[in-house]
C-alpha cells in the first residue's frame, strides 16, 4: 500500500503486516498500513499449542493478519497476536486491503488523466478523503452510489471532482443490498395453481418494467420467497413493497388470499 496512516494502531485493531525478522522466541513485523511502525508477535501468540520451530508457521516476507494486543507508548512497543484472529476477520481484512489497493489505482489513473504528479494527488486529495471517510474505497463507494456531490462537499476543484467521479463510476459498481420477504399465497379457485403462477409472473413483469431486480423461490406451499436488490436498504424496502403488492393484488382478483408474512434484511 502506498498510502500510510500516521500514528499507531489501537488495541483490538486488526492489522496487516509483513514478517521481516524471525527469532527463536518471537517474530518482528512491519505494519503495512502505518508509517515506520514495527511490532512483535511472541511465539505463544503465533498458533495454539506448543511450537517447536517458528519457521514451520512463518517466513520472512510473508503477509500476516494480526490483532493488536498491547501498545506500550513508553517502550514504543506494539504486541500482536496471529492465533487470536478469526477466519472471518482475516478474510475481511484481506478484502479491505485489496479494496484500498484498488482505490489507490483509481487515484493513480486520475492523476495520469489530469497530468498531475501522483504525490500531489495523495497529499492534496487522498488525505482529506481518509480523514473524512476512514478509507479511500469507502468514499469511492459513496461516489458510485450518490454522485460527485460527495467530493464537492470536501471542497475539491471542479476538474478534480468531475474526473475522479468519472473514473470511479467506470471501475466501482454501486453497492447492492438484498431485501427479502416471504409471501403466503393461497387460491380458492379451480384453477389455483395457474392463478398463483400468473400472479407471481405479474410481479416479476412489474419489476422488470420498473427496472427493479427481483427474484422468486418456492419454499413449499403456500410460501414463496421474494428477493429484491437495491442501492440501499430504504430503496430495497420500497421495491419489496411494490413488487409484493402487485402479486398480492393480482391473486386477490383471482379469488385468492395473499400477504407478505415477514421481511428480512
Amino acid at each position: 500500500m502506498v498510502i500510510k496512516k500516521e500514528g499507531i494502531p489501537e488495541e483490538g485493531e486488526i492489522v496487516q503486516c509483513t514478517v521481516n525478522k524471525i527469532l527463536y522466541h518471537a517474530i518482528f513485523v512491519t505494519l503495512d498500513e502505518y508509517s515506520n511502525r514495527e511490532a512483535m508477535v511472541h511465539i505463544s501468540e503465533i498458533a495454539p499449542g506448543r511450537i517447536r520451530n517458528i519457521r514451520d508457521y512463518v517466513k520472512e516476507g510473508k503477509k500476516l493478519v494480526c490483532v493488536v494486543l498491547r501498545v506500550s507508548l513508553d517502550k514504543k512497543q506494539i504486541d500482536l497476536s496471529l492465533r487470536r484472529v478469526s477466519t472471518t476477520d482475516r478474510i475481511k481484512k484481506i478484502e479491505a486491503v485489496r479494496q484500498e489497493q484498488k482505490a489507490e489505482k483509481i487515484l493513480e489513473a486520475v492523476a495520469i488523466k489530469l497530468k498531475i504528479p501522483y504525490e500531489e494527488m495523495l497529499s492534496k486529495y487522498a488525505k482529506p478523503i481518509i480523514e473524512n471517510y476512514g478509507s479511500i474505497f469507502a468514499c469511492f463507494q459513496d461516489i458510485s452510489a450518490n454522485g460527485e456531490s460527495i467530493l464537492e462537499e470536501l471542497g475539491f476543484p471542479k476538474e478534480i471532482t468531475m474526473t475522479m467521479s468519472e473514473v470511479v463510476k467506470e471501475r466501482i459498481k454501486p453497492p447492492e443490498i438484498e431485501t427479502r420477504g416471504v409471501l403466503l399465497l393461497t387460491s380458492y379457485s379451480d384453477n389455483g395453481i395457474n392463478d398463483i403462477k400468473d400472479s407471481l409472473n405479474s410481479g416479476l413483469e412489474f419489476a422488470k418494467s420498473k427496472h427493479i431486480k427481483a427474484s422468486l423461490n418456492y419454499l413449499g406451499a403456500p410460501r414463496y420467497s421474494l428477493q429484491v436488490t437495491a442501492g440501499d436498504y430504504k430503496k430495497g424496502e420500497e421495491n419489496l413493497r411494490l413488487v409484493s403488492s402487485t402479486i398480492i393484488d393480482s391473486l386477490k382478483k383471482r379469488n385468492g388470499s395473499a400477504e407478505l408474512q415477514k421481511k428480512d434484511k
